[in-house]
């Protein structure tokens, strides 16, 4: 809300506190002539408060700046309105009437003697009424302005923060894109030494996975049997660079093929295990992969043998796994589970991810 709606929700909340005693008051004619300039001073205090002193002090944290200017605007207003209005004392009506002996003192002897407690019992001056009535109307909307501001703050926050994630996010898939490339040519530039007949169909192959990055990675969310078809033109692009038959297994099963997940999170791991598998040896290699997914569960596993020497076949080897650990920490915060073993022998590496709706 801006200022005129906070001020216009402040003048409706004190008329209405009023409404409510001056039905209840028993002279009510005289209670708007006695109280109807306190309302509109409690006014006022609260149009300096909400035009001046919360968004140039209290908002900007000028806490003592702000509490000096607070004192003296209720101090101020109080004394403007003590002195336009009558100073009578509150309580004490009028004198007029015969002579007599006045109500509440004692007769008999000590006649004209008022109990102790009664002589020491004065009413409140118009003052402290007035500054009481003043000061009460200013915290209240100096503690509504605050609860708005810092509602307000939050969600701000929450927005400025879903922002971020949205841009990280795209900057983690901007990675995966360049990188899924960077292999896939490679493949085809190894593939055309060989044959180009077959250089012919892995360029086709490569032209489905650039129409599914290109017109289905921009979504949040992608069908479960689009990224598996992606995966498996992967691994046939992969397989056509050698007449040798690779020892590479899948096995996919979707039991609902509505079943959604957010675009390029498995493909990392296939890339990963296709690289440092030694996987061109074919003797004593191996690239297993199996997905099982059902209405609640993705079960993703792949694993892949592991050479005696590490083997980095370019520089950027690595990425699509640091990659995908950050996207599915932003996309499944607290419904995934990422398990990565390593021996020897083999490379082992589990993830599932719970599914909702």
């Amino acid at each position: 809300m801006n200022r005129h709606k906070h001020f216009i929700f402040h003048v409706i909340l004190w008329l209405l506190i009023w409404a409510t005693a001056w039905i209840f008051s028993g002279d009510q004619i005289g209670f708007v002539s006695e109280n109807g300039l306190s309302l509109v001073f409690q006014i006022l205090a609260i149009a300096v408060l909400i035009y001046y002193s919360a968004p140039k002090l209290l908002l900007k944290k000028k806490y003592i700046l702000f509490t000096l200017a607070s004192l003296l605007t209720i101090v101020v207003v109080t004394l403007v309105l003590t002195n336009i209005t009558p100073s009578a004392i509150i309580g004490a009506g009028p004198l007029n009437g015969p002579p007599g002996p006045v109500p509440g003192l004692l007769e008999g002897p000590n006649s004209g003697m008022a109990p102790p407690m009664e002589m020491n019992r004065r009413p409140p001056s118009k003052f402290f009424v007035n500054l009481l009535l003043v000061a009460i109307a200013y915290v209240i909307a100096t503690l509504v302005e605050t609860f708005l501001f810092v509602q307000r703050k939050d969600e701000e926050l929450i927005i400025n923060k879903n922002e971020a994630l949205q841009t990280e996010l795209k900057l983690l898939k901007s990675q995966i894109n360049p990188h899924f490339l960077f292999n896939a040519l490679n493949n085809i530039y190894a593939l055309s030494a060989i044959d180009s007949g077959r250089t012919q169909q892995s360029i086709s192959y490569l032209s489905d996975m650039l129409r599914y990055v290109l017109y289905e990675c921009d979504h949040e969310m992608v069908p479960l049997q689009k990224e598996v078809d992606y995966i498996k033109n992967y691994v046939k692009l992969f397989a056509l660079k050698s007449s040798k038959s690779y020892p590479i297994t899948t096995k996919f099963h979707i039991e609902n093929p509505t079943i959604n997940i957010a675009p390029m999170v498995l493909i990392p791991f296939v890339e990963n295990a296709l690289k440092h598998s030694n996987i061109e040896k074919i003797t004593g290699t191996f690239v297993h992969i199996k997905l099982h997914a059902d209405s609640n569960l993705i079960d993703f596993e792949i694993e892949n043998s592991k050479p005696a020497n590490n083997i980095i076949k370019d520089g950027v080897g690595g990425i699509g796994i640091e990659n995908v650990k950050k996207r599915l920490a932003i996309l499944y915060p607290n419904s995934h589970q990422l398990s990565i073993n390593e021996t020897s022998e083999a490379f082992k590496v589990n993830l599932k991810l719970k599914l909702h709706g």
